[in-house]
């Protein structure tokens, strides 16, 4: 009987466990949503427009086609703010949010480029 009371008591305390992970990597989509993604699409915008030419007009479909592709899914923002050097692995590690990270790029992978 003492066996099974301690089993329970290890999956609820599993159970309490897996549930702050969850808590903590749903802060963290959160996070990307507020606060990398209008510094992401503010980069892009600044991209397109220097990069504008007679090849390459960057006109307002382009720039919507091209935000919307960017910010459609979480990993694409944190994507373009590692690729665009807004944030860093650094950044990720000190916030405590590399295995997060890790986790966003293998959950959503058919969404990366």
């Amino acid at each position: 009987m003492d066996i099974l009371f301690f089993f329970a008591v290890a999956v609820i305390l599993w159970m309490a466990w897996l549930l702050v992970k969850a808590k903590r990597f749903t802060k963290f989509k959160l996070q990307i949503e507020k606060e990398l993604k209008p510094k992401v699409i503010a980069d892009i915008l600044a991209e397109l427009e220097e990069s504008r030419s007679e090849v390459f007009p960057n006109n307002e479909i382009h720039q919507q086609a091209t935000i919307y592709y960017w910010s459609q899914y979480k990993v694409r923002i944190l994507q373009a703010a590692l690729q665009r050097e807004i944030i860093s692995t650094q950044w990720l590690k000190d916030t405590g949010n590399l295995r997060n990270s890790q986790h966003l790029f293998h959950v959503e992978q058919e969404y990366l480029n």
